[in-house]
């Protein structure tokens, strides 16, 4: 993308990546930016290199997902990806080879949302029966998850761990919830969306953190406290997505406008 006059956006350099048979349903990039990522309703997960749009890897047929693909994600040190889908299942996959490692299975319903902790220790993933699944997945460790966390009412709509190794959960219940895994404990819950939350992000420094609900307003909150700093109503359609620079000083989110 290149910038042109004041308040306007030039857009060049499109790339497409066009070899999915269904809906592209998550996409993420690698920590190095090198790597995308894309989940697709086909059932496949699908890896291309950024720069070029060259597909290096498709992950799925017999050894993969059965139904469509919600989520995917990338650890944060680059070797392993998580992708969880319709079929209620999780896998883990080495990066490098495109070989499946794991085979994770708990939830009782659709996995939505997944992130990984940022020492890359264990994984978070959220699912339609309304919980949250840590697993551990150092070396030597069993495939089962280790803590369930507990407490929304609705479906778990998206998952983001802070650097300090907090986790925030949004739902179909209006509501978000930060927590410390490593207790299990619910630090603070927020309240204040009118529909479902679509989106989360925490700031840098994890004391604020921003979401958007299935609505036109895009929400700011303190962390510590649970009080709601902004609502931010620039939006013309629902926003979909947000997001903080690297530097905390701007934040952004998305729109079918």
């Amino acid at each position: 993308m290149n910038s042109g006059a004041p308040g306007t956006l030039v857009v060049g350099r499109v790339k497409f990546f066009g070899r999915h048979r269904g809906e592209v349903n998550s996409s993420a990039f690698s920590p190095d930016g090198q790597t995308l990522l894309t989940a697709s309703e086909d059932g496949c997960v699908y890896g291309w290199k950024t720069q070029s749009g060259r597909l290096l890897w498709k992950l799925g047929g017999h050894t993969g997902h059965q139904r469509s693909v919600e989520t995917v994600s990338f650890s944060p040190d680059s070797k392993q990806l998580a992708s969880g889908g319709w079929d209620k299942q999780v896998m883990l996959w080495e990066v490098q080879s495109g070989q499946m490692l794991r085979h994770l299975v708990g939830h009782r319903d659709s996995i939505q949302s997944s992130d990984f902790e940022p020492s890359s220790d264990c994984l978070a993933t959220g699912s339609w029966d309304s919980t949250i699944h840590i697993w551990d997945l150092r070396a030597g460790t069993p495939a089962v998850f280790h803590q369930e966390l507990e407490g929304h009412s609705g479906n778990i709509s998206c998952l983001c761990y802070s650097a300090s190794g907090l986790l925030e959960s949004g739902s179909w219940d209006k509501t978000i919830h930060i927590w410390k895994p490593s207790t299990r404990s619910l630090l603070v819950q927020l309240k204040g969306h009118v529909a479902w939350v679509k989106s989360i992000a925490f700031s840098p420094d994890a004391s604020q953190l921003a979401s958007a609900g299935y609505s036109h307003m895009v929400k700011v909150w303190d962390c510590n406290t649970g009080k709601c700093l902004e609502t931010l109503k620039g939006a013309l359609d629902v926003a979909h997505t947000c997001i903080f620079t690297p530097d905390g000083k701007l934040l952004v989110s998305g729109a079918a406008e």
